[in-house]
Order: structure tokens, then C-alpha cells, then sequence
């Protein structure tokens, strides 16, 4: 599964979930452009893949809490502990600040 990462509605990388946890990386456009900045400090704008086990901290920062998640998931129908589908489902719009996530077909 690969999601689109914009930043101010400007492509800024890729995430994915494969399985051996999470890969994101920058745009090659978006890395070349020095005006841009990172979408966060613990993601510095750089070549190459951040790649973790789990989740990255600052994509699981942009998911709701408390009974948001409940009735988010309820009427979805996602499992409250599939981080990566709730992301996909539910940071595409209306969301506080800059990062928008859609989902890759």
C-alpha cells in the first residue's frame, strides 16, 4: 500500500507499508526545489528512504484520539490498530495544518 504526501498541496514524498514495516521518501522534484522544507525534524528533507518498523511518529500524530477514533473507525469499518488504512482513510482532507495523505490506486 503507497499513499501520496503533500505539503502546502505540493507533493512532498511517498509512504508506504510493505511488509517489513514503513518506507517514506521525498519527492526528487521536491528535494531539488530549496524553497521547500521538511515536512518534519525527525523527516529532514534528504535523497534516499527513512524506513521503520512501524509507523513513523509524525504520520501517528496526524490520527485522531479518544472517541473521534472510535466513531472514525466505527463508521469506516477499520481496525482502531491499522494506523496506515485509518491514515489513508481519514488525512485526505480537513486536516489542522499542511499534510494532506491520499491513498495511491
Amino acid at each position: 500500500m503507497k499513499a501520496e504526501v503533500y505539503f502546502n498541496q505540493r507533493l512532498a514524498g511517498i509512504l508506504e507499508k510493505n511488509i517489513n514495516g514503513y518506507d517514506f521518501s521525498y519527492d526528487q522534484d521536491y528535494i531539488s526545489d530549496v524553497k521547500t522544507k521538511s515536512i518534519s525534524l525527525t523527516l529532514p528533507k534528504r535523497k534516499g528512504q527513512f524506513i521503520s518498523p512501524y509507523i513513523f511518529p509524525f504520520f501517528f500524530g496526524l490520527l485522531t484520539e479518544g472517541i473521534t477514533n472510535k466513531i472514525q473507525c466505527r463508521k469506516l469499518k477499520i481496525d482502531e490498530n491499522d494506523y496506515f488504512t485509518r491514515l489513508l482513510k481519514t488525512a485526505d482532507s480537513d486536516n489542522i495544518g499542511c499534510i494532506i495523505i491520499k491513498e495511491m490506486k
